[in-house]
């Protein structure tokens, strides 16, 4: 018996279409039979797509906007993304092949996505984490060796540019080198403020699987009160970090002070002093940390001109919403009085002299509405001299 085949192969439907020819038997009904199979589609051998349609390390690349990404968030779970690698554009690999030590190689990810694998040519590779590369490439030389065992790993990545938001004392883009982690980003935005929490900071970037915006929290000030080193979390290009202000009411059980002397806040901080008698301003810029001793040192007043036994330390509370004043004594901080010694924060304002504490009190009695915020704090004090 004579058979014709023809199969069509598209879109994953395979159709075969069988001629049969009866021979000259009187058995034999001439019959003609139609099969047809729906079949999954072969995998690709060569040049095959990356996770979705369109290339969602393409969309990475893209400029991101001051604040981050958006709220919107997906509803897939981020833990993947975060602690896996996705192979980029200029990433290097290496390539060991068990059997066949003559067809390990090293290739960058070009500008396309692919990389040159031995016997084979070009495979798009961009988009994979390494075991999904590791099987490719282990599918394509099986091709032309017998059971290849592949093993592929990362020998660098490319540097990253990241978004730093938030209660950071210079928000803005960041080129930084790969494997940077998220505290040392926040020491390149020149730190935290005196009002962020490191509890709560957020890490945004987009999903490589659905190009959607996935996020995680972290805590960098648990690590830094028990002397731990962070989690690891190497920022990928195009993230956003997004610092958050302290909420009032939760402040009680937090650090400030470990905070200030860490390398994750501000290095600086600006202190306000208004001194007898022509009740001018001046600033001290002193590091962040610093204490009231600090302070007195730099403005080095006259013992036998100031009334260091009444100076008043102005600062403005964000849970009450006003400025709260401590009395300091510093004839006795000078004397060795430790309780005197109270660390400064960014903003604190400084009066020295009785006749001016009294002035400054008597114009803050007067203010009926709380300040907003320190904005407002700060434009009081810079209004004081033309009280006086």
């Amino acid at each position: 018996m004579e058979r014709e085949t023809t199969e069509t192969v598209e879109s994953g439907e395979r159709e075969r279409t069988e001629l049969e020819t009866p021979e000259t038997t009187p058995e034999t009904t001439p019959e003609t039979i139609k099969v047809t199979e729906t079949l999954p589609p072969p995998p690709p051998l060569s040049n095959p797509e990356p996770v979705s349609e369109e290339n969602p390390l393409e969309q990475l690349e893209e400029m991101l906007p001051p604040l981050g990404y958006p709220e919107t968030l997906s509803q897939v779970s981020p833990s993947d993304e975060f602690n896996r690698h996705y192979l980029g554009r200029e990433d290097v690999i290496a390539v060991s092949v068990t059997n066949f030590p003559n067809l390990a190689f090293q290739s960058a990810i070009d500008s396309d996505g692919n990389i040159v694998v031995p016997l084979f040519g070009k495979l798009r590779v961009v988009g994979l984490t390494l075991e999904a590369a590791q099987d490719l490439i282990q599918k394509v030389l099986n091709e032309f060796v017998i059971d290849p065992e592949v093993v592929v790993s990362l020998l660098s990545t490319p540097a990253v540019q990241i978004t730093v938001s938030g209660e950071v004392f210079r928000p803005g883009y960041y080129p930084l080198p790969a494997g940077t982690q998220p505290n040392q980003a926040l020491t390149a935005a020149g730190g935290t403020t005196t009002i962020a929490d490191l509890r709560t900071i957020l890490i945004r970037r987009k999903s490589v699987v659905n190009n959607s915006i996935i996020e995680r929290e972290i805590d960098l000030l648990t690590p830094l009160q028990n002397g731990t080193t962070p989690s690891e979390l190497n920022l990928r290009d195009g993230d956003a970090i997004i610092v958050r202000k302290l909420e009032v009411g939760n402040t009680t059980d937090y650090d400030r002070q470990l905070v200030a002397r860490s390398n994750l806040a501000q290095q600086q901080i600006s202190v306000r002093v208004l001194s007898y008698p022509n009740g001018t301003i001046g600033n001290l810029t002193l590091a962040n940390g610093s204490t009231f001793i600090d302070a007195l040192t730099a403005i080095s007043p006259n013992p036998d001109d100031a009334d260091l036994d009444s100076i008043a330390l102005i600062r403005f509370d964000p849970e009450q919403g006003k400025a709260v004043t401590q009395k300091l004594d510093g004839e006795k901080l000078l004397k060795g009085d430790v309780s005197q010694n109270v660390p400064l924060q960014d903003e604190d304002v400084i009066v020295v002299g009785r006749s001016l504490v009294a002035k400054i009190s008597a114009a803050l009695s007067l203010v009926t509405r709380p300040f907003n915020d320190f904005l407002g704090f700060r434009r009081f004090f810079e209004e004081i001299p033309e009280l006086f």
